[in-house]
């Protein structure tokens, strides 16, 4: 059994899961909902939307960014099966973690330390605040140089300081309306939802202008390889790059808290599942497709020499205005790019301050919890001290907030697998089997890139100091 929290904590799930009125309701509609045909459900399931979207806005920053621009620079089509492999891992995992969350109504927090062990409940917590303060500066970096990018456009230069200041204000003041009641939570989840797919619409259009080089090679694109390059920017680096930008440990400790916000149960369970598949790996998939698809058909170095410094997204809608006009080159690109940091920045915050509820036992929307989404805001730094956002100074980053995810990962392995846990819900059978030897696979893959790549890279880092 898991240990009773203190009656002072007052955290998720939020007030609608005290509302029996409108829990009936949404547990109506959703019985309903099995017996619609199966196109008519799945459209209505998007229109209902769910966490699925915040996972979308929390992973489109800094690092996916970085990632793809790298990718298509560099290597053209070749490197486009990372995203979408690497997200569909990240769903096998959450698809488990959201069975777990909505079978049991526990936190997962409790439930790891009671039945996985309180190393994998510490690296869970832990892993999703220090990857959230870690990136954020690279969210700020980013944003900051977007807007001072579109400052010039109206014949102005906006200080990156000021930039950062100003994405600091829209951030806090957006993130603090989660929490405030249920119409403004479902109002946060919507605005995210419209800003998902405004940034797969920006590139989107990006893509369109800039056209398809070669379909063929698009195709061939999505089969996993390891192209060789005379570039410092090896394919490894990328792959770990887009491997740990989709998702990262402060996705996976907000996901299933994003759940019991909303008051959802085991009634919930099939429109969760697909949730993760609608409003997670699609989003992803097609923004950032469109964004390696866009940046190789400017970009492509080729078999030329390339360091990995002198791309920027600032470079990127420059040259993007050169060769497609400055409102679908400049304005459109950077206006994606705006996008996928400000919404990173509102959900790492969030995220923060999820886990200050399960440490501390603070109440859900109280001021102790917004302040504690404050905790990664000195982030807004990174506008001024990291103007280099190149891929290979971002490698040690990426390494050390992705060793927390497989350890958290097997947390929840343990927890698939535990009769003490999941009771009469845990899965049996052949299907049970491959669900929990997919999650294995994924962790395996995860571990095997994390681990190439301090082989790969510690010498050369090592050899630079020394």
């Amino acid at each position: 059994m898991s240990k009773t929290l203190p009656k002072s904590f007052q955290g998720l799930p939020s007030e609608i899961s005290n509302n029996q009125e409108s829990l009936r309701q949404e547990e109506d509609w959703l019985e309903e909902q099995k017996n619609s045909p199966r196109l008519k459900r799945w459209v209505s399931f998007i229109i209902k939307g769910g966490p699925g979207y915040l996972q979308s806005a929390l992973t489109l920053g800094g690092g996916t960014v970085t990632a793809m621009l790298f990718s298509g620079a560099v290597y053209g089509y070749q490197l486009l099966w990372v995203a979408p492999l690497s997200m569909l891992l990240g769903v096998i995992i959450f698809s488990a973690v959201s069975h777990q969350t909505l079978s049991t109504g526990q936190r997962p927090f409790i439930s790891l330390k009671d039945h996985a062990g309180s190393f994998f409940a510490w690296a869970f917590a832990g892993g999703a605040v220090l990857s959230s303060i870690i990136w954020h500066f690279a969210q700020y970096s980013l944003g900051a140089s977007v807007l001072v990018d579109l400052s010039e456009v109206v014949g102005m230069r906006m200080p990156s300081w000021l930039g950062g200041i100003i994405i600091l204000g829209v951030s806090i003041m957006w993130a603090v309306t989660y929490g405030v009641s249920n119409k403004m939570r479902d109002w946060f989840e919507k605005s995210l939802r419209i800003l998902v797919w405004g940034i797969v619409g920006c590139f989107g259009l990006v893509a369109f202008r800039t056209g398809i080089a070669d379909p063929v090679e698009l195709i061939f694109g999505f089969i996993p390889s390891l192209p060789e390059s005379s570039s410092q920017v090896s394919s490894l680096t990328i792959i770990v790059g887009g491997l740990s930008a989709s998702v990262g440990a402060n996705m996976l400790f907000l996901y299933p808290y994003s759940l019991m916000a909303k008051g959802w149960s085991s009634s919930h369970k099939q429109l969760a599942q697909f949730d993760l598949i609608a409003g997670m790996f699609l989003p992803y998939f097609l923004a950032t497709t469109l964004m390696v698809i866009a940046t190789a058909n400017i970009f492509y170095y080729g078999a030329i020499e390339f360091t990995g410094k002198s791309l920027s997204p600032f470079e990127a809608s420059q040259v993007l205005e050169s060769t497609i006009g400055p409102l679908t080159g400049r304005i459109v690109f950077n206006l994606g790019i705006l996008g996928m940091a400000i919404s990173s920045i509102i959900l790492q915050m969030i995220c923060c301050g999820f886990v200050a509820l399960e440490v501390f036992g603070w109440e859900f929307g109280s001021i102790k919890y917004r302040l504690a989404c404050l905790l990664p805001a000195p982030g807004v730094l990174g506008s001024v001290l990291w103007a280099d956002i190149a891929l290979w100074a971002a490698v040690p980053t990426t390494v050390i907030c992705g060793f927390f995810l497989p350890v958290s990962y097997f947390g929840f392995i343990i927890l698939q697998q535990s009769s003490s846990y999941l009771g009469k819900n845990k899965p049996k059978g052949l299907k049970a089997n491959a669900w929990v030897g997919s999650m294995i696979l994924g962790t395996f893959i995860l571990i095997i890139f994390l681990v190439w790549t301090l082989i790969d890279k510690i010498p050369k880092y090592l050899g630079n100091l020394f």
